[in-house]
């Protein structure tokens, strides 16, 4: 990989789009390491590291404010590895929670389709009569 990278070659590396890394730049994820006299952006291997940790921790569910916390204490020298493993467990609780949720809708979904006659005109269907008087979930 070359030590100076376009935005393109950038987004590429990381497997993401160009408007992500202006997104991420706009809300000061991500800034190029400099420009050239052309005025295009140049990005180096930091650059390439910050957006894969970027993408990564997208991908584990953390939110992009999370996301600068995260990489706020990454580059602090007061912060410690526990300081991390917190932010970690706090995510694991709230997408044990959301996983808790989707098994709630999951049941209330199955009994609907349980209730459901497929051969009943839709005047007569428990699902939309359901969705109708709010008691699906």
């Amino acid at each position: 990989m070359a030590s100076q990278l376009t935005i393109g070659q950038l987004a590429k590396s990381a497997g993401v789009h160009i408007q992500t890394v202006r997104y991420y730049e706009r809300l000061h994820l991500l800034g190029p390491a400099a420009r050239a006299s052309s005025g295009y952006r140049l990005y180096g291997p930091e650059e390439v590291r910050r957006l894969r940790f970027i993408k990564n921790a997208k991908e584990l569910g953390f939110t992009l404010r999370e996301i600068a916390e995260l990489l706020n204490l990454r580059v602090s020298s007061r912060a410690s590895c526990g300081d991390i493993q917190r932010k970690a467990k706090e995510k694991l609780q709230c997408v044990n929670a959301k996983a808790q949720d989707l098994r709630a809708l999951a049941r209330a979904l199955e009994r609907l389709i349980r209730s459901c006659r497929a051969g009943q005109p839709t005047d007569h269907c428990p699902i939309l009569k359901s969705l109708e008087n709010g008691r699906g979930a």
